[in-house]
C-alpha cells in the first residue's frame, strides 16, 4: 500500500497533486454561518458550494461554517474531523470519472449532543448571519399527520421545561433568537436545507409555535425580524463506509477519518429572503428565485418519490444498491412510468426546466455505478410522505394511483421486518415496533397499517385506494417483488 499523509492544515502542501486543495488558507476562514446537523449531505452540498465561493472571492472567507452535531451519533463526526482541523476530502464520482477535493469551508466544529451551551454561544456572535440546518424531518419535532409542531414530543416538552438548555433543533433556534432579542442584536436567517416540501414554511411554523408556547412576545419578535427562506437541495450522497476510507488512502494517498463520496451532479435553489446579507452562492451554481415551490415539488415528486419506491421494491427483490435496481429493466421501466404518469402530473410549471430531460437525467444518475448508495439507506432515511403526498394529491383530483400504490405496498411488505426468504430486514423508524406488529397482523390486508392515523391520516377511509394497495400487497406476499413487477408491466403497459 502506498504511503499516506494524514489530513490537516499542516499537511496540505504535501498532499499528492491529484488532490485539489483549497485555493485559500483555511486558517483565515471566519465564521458567518452556524449549521445544525453536520452530516454527509451538508458536507457534500452547502459546504462544497461555500468552499467554491471562497476559492473565487477573498471576501467570502467571512462566510465560514461552524458545523454542529446535536445527536449522540454526531460525536463520531466531531472526533473524526477535530484532529483534521475540520478539513475533509470530497470525492465526486460519475462512472469512470472521479475528482478528490479537500474542503476548507468549515471554520470549526461543535458537538452539542450533551449540552447546547457552546452552540448557543457560537450563534450569539453578531458575525453569524445564518443558522442553517439539515436534521431530517424528524429533527423538526412535527406531528407526522399535521406537519405542525408536536407539543407532546419528548424533546419539545423538555425544552419548554428547561428552555435555556434546549436539546431539540427547534428549541436551539428559538433560544438563540431570544438571546439575540435580549441583547438587541439583529435576527439571523434560519435556512432549512432538508428534503421537506416548503421547508422554510415548515421551519417557520415550528419555530413560531414553540416560541408562542414559551413567550408570545418572543414569537412576535421572531415573526417580525426572522427570515425562513425555502430551498431545494439535490445531490446523491451515500453513507461513508470503511471501504471508502481505504479507497481514498490506496488511490489518493490521503488518510482521512471521514471523507465524503458523492455524485458529480448538484443543485441548490434558494428563495432570496435573508436578514442581513448572504454569500453570493449564485456565482458557483446556486439559483436564487422568488419562489422555490415549483423546483422543490419537482425534486420531491420526481427524485425523492422515485428513490423511495424503487428502493422498497429493490430491497424486496434482493438488491443491495440503487444502481443495481435501476439496471433491472422492470424497475427502470417502473420508475420511468411512475414519473411520467403519476408523480410528474402533480407538478407546478417549473420555469427553465425541461422536465422530460430532467426525468431522463434522474434515471442515469441512479444508474451511476460509482455511487454505491444502498437501498437500505434510502428505505431507512426517506420519509413515507414522499409517496403519501402525491397519492393524496392524485386522489383529491380523482386520478389513478396504481404505480404509487405499488410503491406503498412494497413499503408495507418491508416493514414486516423480513424478506421473501424469511431473513430479517432492519426497520429504522420511530414506530418500528408498531409497524412490524401491524404488518404481521394484516399480512395481505393493509388496513391495520393504514389505521395508524399519525402516518396515514384519512387514507384508510378511501375504500377504492385501500383496495388498490391490497391488490399489490397480496401479489407481493404471494408472488414476490420481481413477479409483481412483471405483472404490473403486463397490466399497466409500461
Amino acid at each position: 500500500m502506498r504511503p499516506t499523509i494524514q489530513l490537516s492544515r499542516h499537511s496540505l502542501a504535501r498532499l499528492p497533486a491529484a488532490i485539489d486543495r483549497p485555493a485559500f488558507d483555511p486558517a483565515s476562514v471566519r465564521a458567518g454561518i452556524v449549521h445544525l446537523g453536520l452530516g454527509g449531505f451538508h458536507r457534500s452540498h452547502m459546504a462544497r458550494y461555500t468552499h467554491d465561493l471562497m476559492s473565487r472571492r477573498a471576501d467570502s472567507l467571512q462566510w465560514g461554517i461552524i458545523g454542529v452535531g446535536l445527536m449522540p451519533a454526531d460525536e463520531r463526526v466531531h472526533e473524526a474531523l477535530a484532529p483534521q482541523d475540520a478539513l475533509y476530502t470530497l470525492l465526486e464520482r460519475q462512472d469512470s470519472d472521479e475528482r478528490a477535493t479537500v474542503i476548507g469551508s468549515l471554520a470549526g466544529i461543535l458537538y452539542g449532543g450533551q449540552s447546547s451551551a457552546a452552540v448557543l454561544d457560537a450563534i450569539d456572535d453578531p458575525a453569524i448571519c445564518i443558522v442553517s440546518l439539515t436534521v431530517t424531518e424528524s429533527g423538526y419535532c412535527l406531528d407526522s399527520a399535521t406537519k405542525q409542531l408536536d407539543a407532546e414530543h419528548e424533546l419539545v416538552k423538555h425544552d419548554l421545561a428547561d428552555p435555556a438548555r434546549p436539546r431539540s433543533t427547534i428549541g436551539v433556534i428559538v433560544e438563540a433568537y431570544r438571546r439575540r432579542m435580549e441583547r438587541g442584536l439583529p435576527a439571523f436567517t434560519a435556512l432549512s436545507c432538508d428534503n421537506i416540501q416548503h421547508n422554510g414554511v415548515v421551519l417557520r411554523g415550528a419555530v413560531l409555535a414553540f416560541a408562542k408556547l414559551r413567550d408570545p412576545h418572543l414569537a412576535d419578535w421572531i415573526e417580525k425580524n426572522g427570515r425562513f427562506p425555502s430551498t431545494m437541495v439535490d445531490r446523491i450522497t451515500p453513507l461513508t463506509t470503511l471501504e471508502n476510507v481505504s479507497y481514498l488512502a490506496a488511490h489518493f494517498g490521503i488518510e482521512d477519518r471521514w471523507p465524503m463520496f458523492s455524485e458529480v451532479f448538484r443543485q441548490w435553489v434558494i428563495e432570496d429572503d435573508f436578514v442581513v446579507g448572504r454569500p453570493a452562492w449564485e456565482e458557483v451554481g446556486a439559483q436564487f428565485v422568488p419562489n422555490v415551490a415549483p423546483y422543490e415539488l419537482m425534486k420531491l415528486r420526481l427524485l425523492n418519490a422515485s428513490h423511495l419506491a424503487i428502493a422498497e421494491l429493490g430491497r424486496l427483490a434482493g438488491y443491495t444498491y440503487i444502481d443495481e435496481t435501476i439496471r433491472d429493466p422492470a424497475l427502470r421501466a417502473y420508475m420511468a412510468a411512475l414519473m411520467e404518469r403519476e408523480t410528474g402530473a402533480t407538478l407546478l410549471p417549473v420555469p427553465g426546466v425541461d422536465l422530460p430531460a430532467y426525468r431522463a437525467q434522474l434515471l442515469e444518475r441512479f444508474a451511476n455505478s460509482k455511487i454505491k448508495d444502498t437501498v437500505e439507506r434510502v428505505t431507512n432515511d426517506a420519509p413515507l410522505n414522499y409517496l403519501l403526498d402525491p397519492i393524496r394529491d392524485r386522489l383529491d383530483a380523482a386520478q389513478t394511483v396504481e404505480l404509487l400504490a405499488l410503491g406503498l405496498a412494497a413499503w408495507m411488505r418491508r416493514v414486516r421486518g423480513e424478506d421473501e426468504s424469511g431473513q430479517p430486514i432492519p426497520v429504522v423508524h420511530p414506530l418500528a415496533s408498531l409497524l412490524r406488529s401491524r404488518a404481521i397482523e394484516g399480512g395481505t390486508d393493509p388496513r391495520p397499517l393504514l389505521a395508524i392515523s399519525s402516518l396515514f391520516g384519512e387514507l384508510a377511509d378511501n375504500q377504492a385506494f385501500v383496495a388498490i394497495v391490497q391488490r399489490w400487497l397480496t401479489l407481493l406476499y404471494r408472488a414476490g417483488a420481481k413477479a409483481t413487477l412483471l405483472r404490473a408491466r403486463q397490466v399497466l403497459h409500461f
